[in-house]
């Protein structure tokens, strides 16, 4: 299979006025797409989903945030229409997140015929799971490590039925070294299967899967470049010393009030300690990083997503696929390390044709991962404008709730038995040590 030419632009908005409809998706889904919202299909829907009705293998490349899930999802549902059957589809994703978010737009999508859905997921129950895989689902979305596990040690799980196979955010799949599950699984699917392959960027190893996964005569979709923004979204930098960073986030925050904010970090260390910092100089901030456990992960994006809390300071882990409505900021409180992330995290927002703004923190320490990033975009960001006097009005401050969090969190270390934050920001629970009932002074006996 030739390999595709990712060298020149690609991405295009879609200016035609195509309906779903005119795509040949079947009334029943037009109207369930009208319900959700989805009036007009996106430049990723009108390109792929004539290919996918007639059930061709494709690869896509999509800026993320294009309407990616729809696009293979409604085709998946109109073919499920026709013939009704368990287990007919999966779909894998790299995250437990986006994992349960295309769970619910399945189900949001395939209410009028009653659509069940299985996630199977790190972090959750695998007797739960099981217990759902038995009520005989038509699609199972999951995390390729849990999929595998479930089809070497789940008694009578099989992929022999299914007909659709999809991997999103294929490039983070890979980069996440899934790929001997991806292996198993696939070898697992029949080979008179349909299957999808999405991606944001093309990588070797995407290529390779390309190749191993789909027929000859699979369809290459254009619809991004390798690494490309969207024109709505405004991209600014800032000039910081690393040890005022925090009193820039909380003022640019105060500028922002009442907006929905993403900040990203690059340890789940920092995302912890800036969530702790923030709430206590009044902020509404919630944290969503790898090593909390699922529970609180959900609580925290639900959290957000109901707007209970306007502020998500995250890692990567929130950086691809999750679909949280009007996201207004993205602040990169950690300049990525690896660039392209640049690409994914200012992604959470400017979705959907809305507009939005991007803000990256760029310390002494940081100016050639920063110069980095923007060789990758091939542009020079604009410096955000702030009053850096007045900004360090608020230092002292920030700098008291920093000291307090410090304490708190030390006391915590020393003599709790409830909930704490360990040294790698992961939340665990610790017991009070006994103390020795041993005396000073005595010493061993030894039979003779």
């Amino acid at each position: 299979m030739s390999e595709i030419d990712i060298s020149q632009p690609i991405y295009e908005e879609n200016t035609s006025n195509l309906s779903f409809k005119d795509l040949g998706v079947c009334s029943e889904l037009c109207v369930a797409c009208e319900k959700l919202g989805f009036i007009k299909p996106t430049s990723i829907q009108c390109k792929s989903i004539p290919h996918s009705l007639n059930k061709k293998d494709l690869i896509a490349l999509a800026v993320t945030g294009s309407g990616k899930t729809a696009a293979f999802v409604i085709p998946i549902l109109q073919h499920l229409l026709i013939t009704p059957t368990s287990l007919y589809a999966l779909i894998m994703t790299p995250t437990r997140e986006l994992a349960i978010q295309i769970s619910e737009q399945c189900e949001a999508l395939g209410a009028f015929i009653g659509l069940k859905t299985a996630v199977l997921v790190g972090g959750l129950d695998l007797m739960q799971q099981a217990i759902a895989l038995s009520k005989k689902p038509h699609i199972v979305i999951g995390t390729p490590g849990r999929v595998a596990d479930h089809l070497q040690n789940t008694k009578g799980f099989n992929l022999n039925s299914i007909c659709f196979l999809v991997l999103d955010e294929a490039d983070k799949l890979l980069n996440m070294d899934f790929g001997k599950e991806i292996d198993l699984i696939v070898s697992a699917c029949p080979q008179e299967r349909t299957t999808f392959l999405f991606s944001a960027t093309m990588t070797n190893k995407v290529q390779k899967l390309q190749r191993a996964c789909l027929k000859r005569d699979a369809i290459k979709i254009h619809v991004s470049t390798k690494y490309q923004t969207v024109d709505s979204l405004i991209q600014e930098f800032l000039f910081v010393p690393a040890a005022h960073k925090d009193t820039y986030v909380y003022s640019i925050l105060q500028l922002f009030i009442g907006n929905m904010v993403i900040i990203f970090t690059e340890t789940s260390v920092n995302a912890s300690r800036l969530t702790l910092v923030l709430n206590k100089l009044g902020m509404k901030a919630v944290a969503l990083y790898g090593k909390l456990s699922q529970d609180k992960r959900l609580e925290s994006l639900n959290k957000f997503k109901g707007k209970g809390r306007n502020i998500l300071v995250a890692t990567e882990v929130a950086s691809r696929g999750l679909d949280i409505p009007s996201v207004d900021i993205v602040i990169n409180y950690d300049v990525p390390v690896q660039s392209k992330n640049y690409i994914h995290r200012v992604g959470r927002t400017a979705r959907a044709g809305k507009s939005g703004r991007a803000i990256t923190l760029v310390t002494q320490y940081d100016v050639v991962l920063f110069q980095k990033v923007e060789s990758l975009l091939g542009t020079k960001l604009e410096l955000f404008p702030i009053d850096k006097e007045k900004v360090m009005l608020e230092h002292e401050k920030v700098l008291e709730a920093i000291r307090s969090v410090n304490k708190e969190l030390k006391d915590q270390d020393r003599d709790s038995d409830e909930e704490r934050l360990d040294d790698e920001g992961n939340i665990v629970t610790t017991k009070k040590r006994p103390k020795s009932k041993g005396h000073k002074g005595t010493k061993k006996r030894f039979k003779k």
